[in-house]
């Protein structure tokens, strides 16, 4: 039953951005909602502090390396807050004593599979993507990723016999042993493997490196390549190589090992990882959930391009349950999705100040005017009665397809319904007549109230996963009991300010 969700561990080269933000939000609300449904659940994200392009922004800062590293983990760490995050550890790859030990284990157990060989390397390698790439995966000569012209290094190194693998990856992808997310980014995987895979470079010169990485066992000439260190993180933060029990609860004997990384690396996630998990004889990942880019005007979202949104600015600006809304309900499952700050406040606005907010607010106010805040006992059990009902197993079919956008317009569905309810039942008449002597009203109000407010307890808990700050309240105000809170906004107006960025 338990369940063991990371994302991809970052460069600490810069600051982090939106689209950090993103895969940060996307992963949260997964773990939220299988710990909602009563699953045990582990929660990993971090920092990848061992790559050569931080040694690089670090010397371009005129910083320590390890301060600079430092410094930068720390803007990520702080997201948890920022962003009500609820992971359960943060491994950071260059300090953490969890983690050399195991990328060392994984290293000697590779080779003592007679699985690494060295020999020189000439190639292109673009120090954005910590990757060597071959002429045919360049886009008009330049990295499809940060759309540079890759340098030309020469250098001897270990290599990984990936080639060994080739038919075990491609039966574990083709037998859904490994699923990958959604089913096109599947498909691309699988068109890479099938089109014939090389053995791939896992070490660089520790010279390049000024000495910055994990040296390779027995070579200290060598550090590890940085993905090679960075894949290992999922297994050395449960103490893969440093000892406990982790290792088994959350890996070895998990129901589900949840990947959820950026399309741009999942060849390194879907194949290699896979490649690296069989050469030291352990479990594949479960799932690999591919999510897409956020651009701004239609430029991928980055550090290395300076079209970077800063997610501590917006959460500053418009709170935490605005920018987590709308990286669950307005970003794209395919496709890339351009953001403006308009964008963001809409849907806040649409979604959850004029949608769920309203109905919440009205709700309780008719129940303190009406029944003097004490909730009928009789509910009615009609469309919206039955929606409600069936919301969570909507919710939990939505994600299990890892469609956010379904998820949270299941939601939004039934604020819908319940807001038309309001309207078409008018409880303000049905007190008038009641007043009036008509007892009929009288039951009919009880039933609609009732309804109204079990509506909002439901709300309220599927919210949990998506704006957890925004849910609690609703939660607190709508109380359990037969006796509701006073109301006051759960998610109040947000206007853009015209001097506001996007």
């Amino acid at each position: 039953m338990s369940v063991y969700i990371t994302t991809a561990i970052p460069y600490v080269n810069a600051a982090p951005h939106l689209g950090h933000a993103l895969e940060l939000v996307q992963a949260d609300a997964l773990a939220r909602h299988r710990r909602l449904r009563g699953r045990p659940v582990r929660f990993l994200t971090g920092t990848d502090e061992n790559a050569l392009k931080n040694v690089a922004a670090a010397a371009a800062a005129g910083a320590r390396v390890d301060t600079f590293v430092a410094e930068n983990a720390d803007r990520f760490a702080g997201l948890a807050d920022a962003l009500d995050l609820s992971f359960d550890d943060f491994i950071r790859t260059s300090s953490d004593p969890r983690h050399a030990p195991g990328v060392e284990r994984l290293w000697r157990q590779s080779a003592a599979r007679g699985d690494f060989y060295r020999r020189g390397y000439d190639g292109l390698y673009c120090s954005g993507c910590e990757q060597f790439y071959a002429v045919a995966d360049l886009l008009d000569g330049l990295c499809p990723e940060h759309g540079v012209a890759p340098e030309r290094v020469t250098e001897t190194n270990w290599f990984f016999r990936l080639t060994r693998y080739a038919g075990d990856v491609l039966a574990a992808l083709e037998s859904g042993r490994v699923r990958v997310e959604p089913p096109a980014r599947r498909n691309e995987v699988l068109a890479f493997v099938r089109a014939g895979l090389t053995d791939i470079s896992v070490s660089r010169p520790a010279s390049r490196a000024v000495g910055w990485g994990i040296p390779v066992p027995d070579d200290p000439d060598q550090v590890v390549y940085v993905w090679w260190d960075a894949l290992a993180n999922y297994v050395t933060a449960l103490g893969y190589g440093s000892g406990g029990d982790a290792y088994r609860t959350w890996w070895a004997d998990a129901a589900e090992r949840v990947h959820v990384i950026g399309k741009g690396i999942a060849r390194f996630h879907a194949v290699y990882w896979l490649a690296l998990l069989l050469s030291t004889g352990q479990p594949l990942p479960t799932t690999v959930f591919v999510h897409e880019y956020l651009t701004v005007d239609g430029a991928k979202i980055s550090k290395s391009a300076g079209a970077a949104v800063d997610p501590y600015d917006l959460v500053a600006r418009h709170g935490a349950d605005a920018l987590r809304w709308w990286l669950l309900s307005d970003v794209a499952g395919l496709g890339d999705t351009d953001f403006t700050e308009a964008r963001l406040l809409d849907r806040y606005q649409r979604d959850l100040a004029n949608g769920v907010g309203n109905l919440v607010n009205r709700t309780l106010s008719l129940v303190h005017k009406y029944r003097g805040g004490l909730v009928p006992g009789s509910a009615d059990d009609g469309e919206l009665a039955e929606q409600c009902a069936a919301l969570p197993a909507t919710v939990d079919r939505a994600l299990e397809a890892f469609d956010f956008r379904a998820a949270t317009g299941a939601i939004g569905t039934v604020v819908a319904a319940a807001n038309r309810l309001v309207e078409t039942e008018r409880p303000w008449a049905l007190a008038r007549r009641e007043q009036a002597g008509d007892t009929a009203a009288g039951e009919r109000l009880d039933a609609t109230l009732a309804v109204l407010v079990d509506a909002c307890r439901v709300l309220g808990h599927e919210l949990t996963p998506f704006v957890p700050a925004g849910a609690a309240r609703i939660a607190a105000q709508v109380g359990a009991g037969p006796l509701a809170g006073l109301p006051h906004p759960v998610f109040p107006s947000r206007r853009r300010s015209s001097a506001a960025p996007r």
